[in-house]
């Protein structure tokens, strides 16, 4: 059984972090907060401990994990070759919500990178992850702390319902902040390639950058340069269908579909914004939302924990509206069109 401990999410105790990175060196895993998800850590140094993530969460070995670093110097301990523009992103989002794939170092196990040459590695911007980072005196291999290809984890809760039987330490440290995972950056291109958008968003990255480019979609041969590049990725165990289009659309989309499933004794369960209650005040159905359309970071944040809601309640479907595709909206709609497994229905 998981060993659980609350921890201050911006006063780490001292204690509790040092048993935490000595269960890390020792080459256990302990879950633990960061800015955007939970995360699973072990020594990214220790082929073994990391090889146990793959297994605990049932994670396909070509698919690689983030390393978490502490510090900007600690850099060239993962990567073999860190060029200037490295360091020019880690001066405005480091620490913070960007992973940059690299040139591996040759101490970084092959099971970290998928057996790949490159390797994903950011800087956390949580309290609690630092220091434990700092702690336990290497880098941490980390996805995040949940079943593969699962809704990501939020809350110390989350993880317990996924991983309880599996972890040795789990630091609750409340609930995160940006709620979706961190944008991939590749920097090994010409132009650089958001692999996987996420909390820092493309108007960011251009603004210090210039040119960045959107990853094609099409995942690619194994093994995978990034996590999250899977079609089927951030999924609820209940079948997701993803609504898009204009507003309107959307919003007749969504009362429409309510009131067929009412007519037929259909439980649905229904992820909307707050513009969308008032059309479905009388509706028999689930509804979690997840804030305004106009305030997209409190969508992000409360993305993961509506689609666990829905799940627990025994719905026979979840249906999910579209959300703007601006700041970081971006990263929200490429978590619902992974978790719907690509059925979305354009109005």
């Amino acid at each position: 059984m998981t060993e659980r401990i609350a921890i201050h999410p911006d006063q780490p105790q001292i204690a509790v972090i040092e048993h935490a990175a000595a269960v890390i060196r020792a080459g256990g895993l302990v879950a633990f907060p960061t800015e955007t998800v939970y995360g699973l850590g072990a020594d990214a140094f220790n082929a073994v401990a990391v090889k146990r993530i793959f297994m605990v969460k049932g994670r396909p070995a070509y698919d690689p994990v983030i390393v978490h670093i502490a510090d900007v110097a600690e850099l060239t301990r993962v990567a073999a070759h860190v060029p200037p523009v490295a360091y020019t992103l880690a001066t405005h989002f480091w620490p913070g919500p960007l992973t940059l794939v690299l040139p591996k170092a040759d101490a970084i196990p092959p099971v970290v990178t998928a057996d790949g040459p490159t390797i994903a590695v950011r800087c956390p911007r949580h309290p609690v992850a630092l220091a434990l980072i700092r702690a336990a005196q290497r880098p941490i291999a980390a996805p995040s702390a949940n079943r593969f290809g699962h809704t990501s984890p939020t809350t110390a809760e989350h993880v317990w319902h996924d991983l309880r039987q599996h972890v040795d330490l789990l630091l609750d440290g409340g609930p995160t902040a940006v709620g979706v995972e961190s944008t991939v950056l590749d920097i090994t291109k010409p132009t650089p390639v958001i692999l996987r958008p996420g909390g820092v968003t493309v108007e960011a990255l251009r603004a210090v950058l210039g040119e960045v480019v959107m990853h094609s979609g099409d995942s690619g041969a194994a093994p995978l340069a990034s996590p999250g590049l899977l079609d089927r990725h951030y999924a609820p165990s209940t079948t997701l269908h993803l609504y898009t289009g204009t507003e309107p659309a959307i919003q007749a989309a969504l009362v429409g579909i309510a009131d067929d499933a009412a007519g037929v004794d259909v439980r649905l369960g229904l992820l909307v914004a707050d513009e969308d209650l008032p059309l479905l005040a009388d509706s028999p159905h689930v509804i979690a939302a997840v804030g305004p359309l106009t305030d997209l970071e409190q969508v992000a944040q409360r993305l993961f924990a509506a689609l666990r809601t829905l799940d627990a309640a025994n719905v026979e479907l979840i249906v999910a509206r579209d959300f703007p595709a601006v700041g970081l909206g971006v990263a929200i709609r490429d978590r619902l069109r992974r978790a719907a497994d690509q059925t979305i229905h354009v109005g």
